[in-house]
């Protein structure tokens, strides 16, 4: 598959072909369709956000099909649209995760952060943090609001 990956923050993405990444057994693989740039992705490639995976392949505004699912993966289905936004994993234990703010959870992994995202071909998500999407919009629309939703949608079910 072709992937824009970083090996070096403040240096450029380099296009690579690599293998097509395999579902682990919570996991999804997905044909990516389109993934939006946030600034967020930029603070990563630029080295405002230290530490990142790399080399890592960004994007976390994720509009795509299920290709296959790992084998524990409940409620999604191959030839789902989906989407997959910034928070990707987390430890779902803690106080923050039992009460539905996983953002905050202090073991959070992120996706095109620390792990690898949408500027790709294929990318797989934990089954967890992938969202099913209807057709009101198109790929290219909708990207960008799966990385405004997670806290928008959060405060708006609190108000």
């Amino acid at each position: 598959m072709k992937a824009m990956r970083l090996h070096e923050q403040g240096q450029p993405l380099q296009m690579e072909d690599l293998p097509v990444p395999e579902p682990g057994e919570n996991q999804v693989l997905i044909k990516v369709s389109a993934c939006a740039v946030c600034r967020t992705d930029l603070h990563v490639c630029d080295g405002d956000l230290a530490e990142p995976k790399l080399p890592l392949i960004p994007g976390h505004e994720i509009v795509g099909h299920v290709v296959s699912c790992g084998k524990q993966v409940k409620g999604l289905h191959k030839g789902d649209r989906v989407g997959v936004p910034w928070l990707g994993l987390t430890c779902g234990d803690c106080e923050y995760c039992r009460s539905g703010r996983e953002n905050l959870c202090d073991q959070a992994r992120f996706t095109g952060y620390q792990i690898d995202g949408g500027y790709a071909e294929y990318t797989v998500a934990d089954q967890h943090f992938v969202f099913p999407l209807n057709n009101n919009m198109s790929d290219v629309d909708v990207a960008p609001l799966l990385c405004a939703g997670l806290i928008g949608y959060r405060s708006f079910r609190m108000t």
